[in-house]
């Protein structure tokens, strides 16, 4: 894990897996007393209350362990799996099963049977309940694959023979519970079932989920559980779980009215709206400025081209099954494009380059579309048309831990603007199918690595993980939850240079071929702001949020006043709107439900003095200020990416 030291201002609204952005929430108190224009400079304290339904629970002070940091975790949920599908054979005998991993939170198993019900869980959980209770052993027993076959055969279950058959090594492993039930099995497992916490074990959900993930093969009932060390960690899971689904982007998204995804024009292609679109066009923005200062050219290329462009790259070849389908315009088939690293390529070879031009980086936020089953889509994180924050880097050998180095620094000082300060890195090597000459593999591979040592960051090899064009550095975030996302990656490739034949002439007029180097930092900007909304429940910082002010109106009376006020502050940069014809308890209660950072309360002695009353949501009450002070305090805020 590392943590950048680029910290920037926004409000605290990180959190481990063990702590709660406290932020305040308020609502409208049923006040007995009208408001009327000679009263709006009371305290907006007195109009609004702590909520305790809206407030966030604090959890339980745990920190939860991971199958990475207890083996014995691992072990407890890997024999929950054998003992859940040991309960639903007892249950439903004929149900068949497949296979049952333990995931990062717990397990899962697949079986195929007819479809499950809430009541059926609840049926299976206290049978796996009686079976851990009667402290059966777990006994590891190694088979001939003759005899592992003949067993499975008797049992007649077909989806063991076809997992039997991808079994390469030898003897053959099996797991035994008591003398009852059995499975093909490396394991490990816990020494008896009594190991296991039956009130630590809970199953949470049933899923359809194709055998080996074809489409084409049967839907299986796949049942999802969580198992812990004891009670205190699972009710602490239980609240992470609650806390990830108040934070839902898909839910906060339409609450606060930034996107949607229409039926009526399709699954997974993303409609954003004014709000959202505010916030895409605030880090539009950003990205773009940060890119322009560290170096690099911006780029608008096609969203389609012609089919054999993408026959070039090798797209066709190798990803055929994530594009969608051609389509043909005059005699020729267009495509729409996966990805926007060929288009990127033709802006290279438009002109003969030197060495003397090296490096040279280009960016652009590049809409793509990829072809995802209906069943895949979710939300913002699985959708069919996306922008990426693509750039390549054209690079000599000689410059690749340096372009490397650069782009590491610029990773951190684009997430560490959003909040994002810890991260997770991999740097991944040649795997055994691959393109390129071991000494470039070699040569590229040290200079990430000696990129990330420089940098100063901890990272983790993943041997032979590579993609077969190059080695890559892949990040990902961690948010408020304590959940990792994947999000930059840093790709050296050998594959485009040489397919589609890219030069630069060398110091003795000789032509070479560069290095090109993919690279992103948000991913994609659907992704990223889901993250986002997720990261911040919505209470975007100021910088940030589509709305930072909102003018309240006590009365109509206000309104002139209000609507110059609203028009000086859009002059100086800020995000201002009026809302009125309501009562102010109300309009309060509206805006704090759209997490408005600043509202901005006018009366009949605001309109007198020239001032405004104000409450942050962040900061509480601020009391009556001047405008100039109001503007000078939001603008300062803004630049320092600090709450008021």
């Amino acid at each position: 894990m590392v943590t950048s030291p680029l910290l920037s201002k926004p409000p605290s609204l990180l959190l481990s897996s063990t702590s709660t952005h406290q932020f305040s929430k308020r609502t409208v108190s049923l006040s007995k007393r009208f408001f009327t224009a000679n009263v709006a400079t009371q305290s907006i304290s007195n109009q609004i209350e702590e909520d305790p339904k809206d407030d966030v629970i604090t959890p339980p002070k745990i920190v939860l362990p991971t199958n990475e940091s207890s083996s014995g975790l691992l072990r407890i949920r890997h024999t929950c799996a054998h003992v859940m599908a040991m309960a639903v054979q007892r249950l439903f005998p004929y149900a068949k099963v497949t296979i049952g991993p333990w995931i990062d939170n717990g397990f899962y198993y697949d079986f195929d049977m007819e479809p499950l019900t809430d009541k059926d869980l609840k049926r299976i959980k206290k049978e796996m309940d009686r079976i851990i209770s009667k402290n059966l052993p777990l006994i590891r027993e190694e088979v001939s694959r003759e005899e592992a076959q003949k067993r499975i055969m008797a049992m007649n279950e077909p989806y063991k023979i076809e997992i039997l058959e991808s079994i390469k090594e030898e003897p053959i492993t099996i797991y035994h519970i008591g003398e009852e039930w059995w499975d093909l099995c490396a394991g490990p497992h816990v020494e008896t079932t009594g190991k296991i916490n039956k009130r630590a074990v809970e199953l949470e959900s049933v899923a359809g989920a194709y055998w080996r993930g074809d489409e084409k093969s049967p839907m299986l009932q796949r049942i999802y559980g969580t198992a812990w060390e004891n009670e205190e960690q699972l009710k602490a899971y239980i609240h992470f779980k609650e806390e990830a689904k108040r934070r839902d982007h898909r839910r906060i998204g339409q609450d606060l009215d930034l996107f949607s995804i229409q039926d009526d024009a399709g699954g997974g292609l993303v409609f954003w709206h004014p709000k959202g679109a505010m916030v895409r066009h605030i880090i539009e923005d950003f990205w773009k400025k940060t890119h322009i200062e560290h170096g690099y050219d911006l780029l608008y290329t096609p969203h389609v081209a012609k089919a054999d462009l993408w026959k070039v790259s090798g797209h066709l070849d190798f990803y055929k099954e994530n594009m969608f389908d051609q389509m043909e315009i005059e005699d020729e088939q267009y495509q729409l494009r996966p990805m926007n690293c060929p288009f990127h390529v033709l802006v290279y070879k438009r002109k003969l380059n030197s060495y003397r031009d090296f490096p040279i980086r280009v960016a652009e936020l590049g809409t793509v579309y990829r072809y995802e089953l209906s069943g895949a889509l979710h939300g913002l994180f699985r959708v069919r048309g996306f922008t990426q924050d693509d750039a390549h880097i054209f690079c000599l050998d000689d410059q690749i831990k340096d372009e490397i180095r650069g782009v590491l620094d610029l990773t951190e000082e684009i997430l560490s603007q959003f909040g994002f300060t810890k991260y997770e890195v991999n740097l991944s090597t040649k795997p055994e199918k691959a393109v390129g000459g071991d000494d470039i593999w070699e040569k590229a591979t040290s200079a990430l690595r000696d990129a990330l040592d420089d940098k100063g960051w901890s990272y983790q090899i993943d041997e032979g993980g590579g993609a077969f064009y190059g080695p890559k550095i892949d990040l990902k975030i961690e948010d408020a939850l304590g959940r990792k996302w994947q999000c930059s990656t840093i790709q050296v490739d050998f594959n485009l240079p040489q397919r589609f034949d890219i030069t630069y002439v060398d110091s003795n007029s000789e032509k070479k071929r560069p290095i090109m180097i993919h690279r992103a930092v948000f991913g994609s900007l659907e992704r990223f702001f889901g993250v986002l909304i997720e990261n911040y429940a919505g209470d975007f910082p100021l910088w940030l949020s589509p709305v930072q002010a909102r003018i309240l109106p006590v009365t109509d009376t206000q309104l002139e006043y209000c609507n110059e006020l609203t028009k000086r502050l859009k002059s100086n940069g800020i995000r201002a709107e009026i809302f009125h014809g309501e009562r102010l308890p109300k309009l309060i209660r509206n805006a704090e439900k759209q997490k408005i950072p600043l509202m901005a309360v006018v009366g009949a002695k605001e309109v007198e003095t020239q001032t405004v009353t104000v409450r942050s949501r962040f900061g509480g009450e601020l009391g009556t200020i001047s405008i100039d002070d109001f503007i000078s305090r939001i603008k300062s805020a803004i630049e320092n990416r600090t709450a008021i």
